[in-house]
């Protein structure tokens, strides 16, 4: 659920302003960085909404991903609702592809009505929980469906500009995405309503280093903030207890275990 690019990305011919990488390189590794660390990674998510009066709601949760292609290619999610009751049992399920052209299977388990409600293609630009993240953030965008050019690399960053290539799918015209030069990690996020307006910003605030029992170091995202500016709304999700590389069988993310989730989300 980091700030992300995901998946395959769209070839682009853009020169680099410098000596580094291409924009391809670029984002591939910055794709790895945000999405693809750790064949397995389970942690406990803080989710904090401030609406534009500064009422407050929270949510709590706890997910797991794995990791289930080859070269950064699909994957599995499971995110499991601990509180606040309205949401408590919730469970939301991703079956994450990479193919041009396939969307990724997402499915929605509501308790309170024992309904099991597939997520349509065109839902995962709608909020994520009540909260400023949707759901297509919480997995990452297929970025074949984006056009890339590298257009700066000042202070500290790689600047690139992505361009969807159905405008008529998406809300937004074009996003502007800050990677760090060292991590990769994707550290800002603008999008823009056609005309230039900027409307949404994902910022990341905090990357700790997380150390697995193998001894591998993974720079990882541990609190990241979504601003509305049409809404006056900001979203701060905030991770811990992250744990990657941990056996994790494929059949967790199965949809029989939407109803019933196993241990290895719920504790």
């Amino acid at each position: 659920m980091e700030i992300s690019f995901a998946a395959t990305p769209a070839a682009a011919a853009n020169p680099v302003p410098d000596a580094g990488p291409g924009v391809d390189e670029i984002v591939k590794r910055a794709n790895h960085a945000a999405l693809y660390q750790g064949d397995t990674c389970k942690g406990t998510v803080a989710l904090k909404i401030v609406d534009s009066q500064g009422r407050v709601r929270n949510r709590s949760l706890n997910i797991i991903r794995k990791n289930n292609g080859q070269d950064d290619g699909d994957q599995l999610y499971l995110t499991y609702f601990k509180a606040p009751a309205d949401v408590r049992k919730m469970v939301f399920l991703v079956h994450k592809t990479t193919e041009p052209g396939q969307d990724d299977s997402r499915w929605l388990y509501m308790p309170s009505l024992d309904l099991v409600k597939r997520i349509a293609a065109g839902d995962k630009r709608t909020s994520f929980a009540g909260s400023d993240f949707l759901y297509e953030d919480i997995s990452g965008r297929n970025l074949s469906e984006d056009r890339h050019e590298l257009v700066d690399t000042k202070s500290g960053n790689f600047v690139i500009r992505n361009t969807p290539l159905d405008p008529g799918s998406v809300e937004f015209s074009h996003y502007v995405a800050h990677v760090d030069q060292k991590t990769y990690l994707p550290m800002l996020v603008e999008y823009y309503k056609p005309g230039g307006q900027l409307y949404r910003i994902m910022e990341v605030v905090k990357v700790e280093n997380v150390k697995t029992d193998n001894g591998n170091v993974y720079p990882t995202v541990t609190n990241s903030m979504v601003r509305n500016l049409e809404t006056g709304s900001t979203t701060t999700m905030t991770y811990s207890d992250i744990r990657y590389d941990i056996p994790l069988k494929d059949e967790l993310f199965g949809e029989r275990y939407l109803r019933r989730p196993p241990r290895e989300v719920m504790r």
